[in-house]
C-alpha cells in the first residue's frame, strides 16, 4: 500500500484496539506502609487524574470528547470513560448540541487495581487502559504519553484491527496502516530501560502483542520511605520484588 491517502468508498469502518496493561510495584515494610501506600496510589491516580490523563490521550491521538465519566471506588481503585469521535480536532470537547457526527465505538477506558495484600510487602499498582477508535485514527501514537504519565516496570501491550472498510473502486481493505512492531511506536530511550522484551506479531491476522520488564535497579526507586534503604529486610525484599516481576511478565506461580 503506498503512503498516498487511501480513498474509501465512505466511512471507516476499521476498529482499531490498543490494550496497554501496566504493573508498578513497591517494597512496604509493615502493615502501617500498606495503608500509606493505597492512600498514596489514590492520591496519585484517583478517578479526577485519571480522567486528566484520558484527555490528554484523545488530544495525543488528535481526537475530540464527547462525554466524561469517572468513579472511586470503595475501599480503592478508580475508573474512567471518555467516549470521543474520530474527527480529528486535537482533543477538545465538543457540546452536545453540536454533535451530528456518526457516534461510533472510540472511546478510551481506564481502571486501576492497587494490590497491598501480599504477605510480604510486596506491593503492586496495575493500569487497564483499552483505546477503541474507529476510522484514520491510530490509538498507538499515544504509547511514548502512556509509558511517561504511569510508572510501567512490567507492561504488556495488545493491537488489533477488526472489520473492515472499503475502497473507493469497492475492494474490502482490513488494515489500513501496515507496520512490523508495535515497538516500532516506543521511543528508543524508552525501550532502552527494560531487559526483558518479547514480541508476538502475527499481521495476517491484524494481531501484535509486545510485553516489557524493567531493568533490575536499585532498592530506592522502590522503597515508599527512601529513609529505609538500610533496614535490614530489603536485600530480601528486592529479590522477592524481582521474582514477583517475572511472575507477571510470564505469567507463572
Amino acid at each position: 500500500m503506498d503512503k498516498e491517502k487511501i480513498k474509501l468508498s465512505g466511512f471507516n469502518n476499521l476498529t482499531k484496539v490498543l490494550s496497554f496493561n501496566l504493573y508498578d510495584f513497591c517494597i512496604t515494610l509493615d502493615d502501617e506502609q500498606k495503608g500509606r501506600y493505597v492512600s498514596y496510589i489514590h492520591d496519585k491516580y484517583n478517578a479526577s487524574k485519571i480522567t486528566e490523563i484520558s484527555k490528554e490521550i484523545v488530544k495525543r491521538i488528535d481526537a475530540n470528547i464527547l462525554s466524561v465519566s469517572a468513579q472511586d471506588y470503595d475501599p480503592v481503585g478508580a475508573s474512567a470513560m471518555v467516549l470521543m469521535s474520530d474527527v480529528k480536532g486535537g482533543g477538545n470537547p465538543i457540546p452536545s448540541a453540536q454533535v451530528s457526527m456518526h457516534l461510533d465505538k472510540s472511546h478510551i477506558t481506564v481502571h486501576t487495581y492497587p494490590d497491598a495484600a501480599d504477605p510480604d510487602g510486596i506491593c503492586s499498582f496495575r493500569v487497564d487502559i483499552d483505546i477503541s477508535t474507529c476510522g484514520e485514527i491510530i490509538p498507538l501514537d499515544s504509547i511514548n504519553f502512556l509509558f511517561e504519565a504511569f510508572e510501567c516496570d512490567v507492561v504488556y501491550i495488545d493491537y488489533v484491527v477488526r472489520g473492515y472498510t472499503r475502497l473507493a473502486d469497492g475492494r474490502k481493505i482490513y488494515n489500513d496502516h501496515h507496520f512490523n512492531s508495535i515497538l516500532d511506536f516506543v521511543k528508543p530511550e524508552l525501550k532502552r530501560n527494560y531487559t526483558f522484551l518479547s514480541d508476538i506479531n502475527m499481521p495476517q491476522d491484524n494481531t501484535w502483542q509486545t510485553k516489557m520488564m524493567i531493568k533490575e535497579l536499585g532498592p530506592e526507586n522502590y522503597l515508599l520511605n527512601p529513609e529505609d534503604i538500610s533496614h535490614p529486610d530489603v536485600p530480601n525484599k528486592m529479590k522477592l520484588l524481582r521474582e514477583e516481576m517475572k511472575e507477571v511478565y510470564h505469567m507463572i506461580h
